[in-house]
Order: C-alpha cells, then structure tokens, then sequence
C-alpha cells in the first residue's frame, strides 16, 4: 500500500481511528480514541430532551445503543421526535415498529425541530481534527461497523447468527468478509457507509477484532495449532475457534449478560465442542454454531476488547497487536486489506 488510509472501528463506546501512513512504523502511526457517533448522537437528543425542544433525525443508518436509549427516553418525556425513513431504520428494519415508538415519520424537518444528524462516520469533524494536527485527510478509507443484517420479520440477533454460521459452513476465511468492492445486500448498515464514503473497504467490527488478534506476533505462531480468540466489547463478546486461516466455531453473546463464571463455563463447552446454540440463545445472546469438522482442544485462549479485563483471573494471553489493544480491529481490517 503506497496511500494512506484513515481505518475506524465504530463500536457502542468508542470509535478507535488508526492514520495508516506507508513508510512509518504502525507504532508510531496518529491514533485517535474518540467518543462512537451512537454516544454523540444520544448527548445531542439528551440536551434537547432537557430543553424541551422537539427533535428531527436525519442522514443515514447508522448503530443504534445509547441512541436508542435516549430516544426512547425522549419520547417518554412526552416531547415529539421526527425522523426521515432513512435514519428511521437505525431503531428498527420494520419501521412500522419504529412508529409504534411514538416517531414520526417525514422527509422534511418541521421548523419547530432541531435537526439532528445521523450517520457511523462524521468526516466532516475528522477532518477538522486531522487538520488541527496539519496532517492531511487521506482519500483511502476502512470502516468497520456491527451489521447485524435487515430483516422486517426476522429479529436481528437470530439473523445476524445466522450469517456467522452460513460463514462457517461455507469455508470460514474472514478476509472474504472485508469487503473491498460489492458489499451483500443484507449488510444495510455497511451499505449506508458506502452514502457517507463511497469507496470505503467495509467489514464488520467482530471480523475486524478476530483479524486483529490473528495479526498479535505472539499468537501467529499458536495459529497452526488452533486458537481460541476472545473479543469482550462494550456491547458483544465474541468468540473464535481459529485454525491456520480458518474460523471453525463461533460464539456470540452480550457483554451485559455474562461474568467470569459463565464466561469461562462458556469456553470450557466450547473447547469441548459441547456448546449449543440453543443454551446461549435462551440465555439472551445470538448464538453458537460449530462446524461438523471441528474437534475438542483450542487450549490456546486469547483475550482482548475495552471489557477484557472481566477474563483477568482466567490468566488467557491479552492480545494487543503492535502494541495497542484498543486498535485492535484497525490492525484487523488493515491484515484483511493484506497491510498488516
């Protein structure tokens, strides 16, 4: 790669941005660890919840979380909120749900409204802290972001396991999942980052955080024998049986729904390629899905995400690729780009 390339891996907390310049040492790259657009977004409807004015959201698809919250916390405050079908369907695929939420649905912004704008990526504030640095926007792009796939009927967290385990089945390579040209039609959330950057490579944020800890120099070698990768997120912990380039099984559950105890019972099935996907589901999260090839072992752990140190007492290897585990997943799209 002889470009630039400005890489961010949107998650519920943060957005962490990587400037990818040739010729430089990725240690000493600019890194930013910045507040993720959901988090922004909430602030602004929670200031004009407080001041009681009425709120017009328009843009892009983007993640929803503490947006969600805030908005629904809005509406409960008895004040309107406004939406433009297009930004509607961060709250949900179906949007005559999202209008069972007391929004209203319109192009265009009533004068009584403050517009607020929605999208995974805010270039225009990028740029302005690029520039405050005299470092220059580059015109190449790698976002990551959770797509969890539309769907009207179907919720979203069955949907989105169920493309994990299509991926398994099908081979299990997540460099196919780093998307440098057509983007699948179900990934409506990297398809909206597409309006914001056009020719963005796009891949989902669990894609990036797995390629992230396979770029680790520590773990490379324990590849050939198979690794257990571990990604406990703000919002999602996801769990990887890794052999060579091949993802065999994968686990996916909510952050808020598991502690030490059932963390490590978790690992422990799974080694023994006892999990089902029911058990996890029924506890509250997206699923667990095993390919017929995959046997007992993986004694292998690796562990990294802002919610890492949950596993502390487990004593599994932190994984922090070129030094710095909250980029992670910008080391992971830029190994799925063949960078890293």
């Amino acid at each position: 790669m002889t470009e630039s390339v400005i890489v961010i891996d949107v998650g519920s907390g943060t957005q962490d941005i990587l400037l990818y310049q040739p010729g430089k040492n990725l240690e000493n790259c600019p890194k930013f660890i910045v507040p993720s657009r959901t988090q922004t977004v909430a602030a602004q409807i929670r200031k004009a919840t407080v001041q009681g004015d009425e709120i017009f959201l328009y843009g892009h698809l983007m993640g929803g979380g503490a947006s969600a919250v805030a908005l629904k916390q809005h509406v409960s405050a008895g004040l309107k909120a406004f939406a433009t079908p297009q930004a509607a369907v961060t709250f949900n695929d179906n949007l005559s749900l999202v209008e069972g939420m007391g929004i209203v649905l319109c192009e265009a912004a009533p004068q009584s409204a403050t517009p607020i704008w929605m999208g995974d990526v805010d270039t225009r504030s990028l740029k302005q802290a690029l520039e405050a640095f005299s470092l220059d926007y580059p015109l190449k792009a790698a976002v990551a972001v959770q797509d969890h796939g539309f769907s009207v009927t179907e919720s979203n967290r069955t949907l989105r396991f169920r493309l994990w385990e299509e991926f398994v089945l099908q081979g299990g390579d997540l460099r196919g999942l780093v998307f440098t040209q057509d983007i699948p039609k179900v990934y409506t959330r990297m398809r909206a980052l597409r309006e914001i950057i056009p020719k963005a490579v796009v891949a989902d944020t669990g894609t990036a955080a797995l390629l992230g800890i396979m770029a680790d120099h520590y773990v490379k070698p324990h590849l050939n024998q198979g690794i257990l990768a571990v990604n406990i997120g703000n919002s999602h912990t996801l769990v990887a049986a890794i052999r060579g380039e091949r993802v065999y099984g994968i686990v996916e559950h909510h952050t808020s729904m598991i502690n030490i105890e059932s963390l490590a019972k978790l690992i422990q099935r799974f080694q023994m390629t006892e999990l089902t996907n029911a058990e996890i589901y029924e506890q509250g999260g997206h699923g667990a899905t095993l390919h017929p090839e995959m046997r007992p072992g993986w004694d292998f752990v690796v562990v990294t995400g802002p919610r890492r140190s949950m596993a502390k007492p487990l004593n599994w290897y932190e994984a922090a690729p070129y030094g710095d585990m909250m980029l992670t997943g910008c080391f992971g799209i830029l190994a799925g780009m063949g960078i890293a």
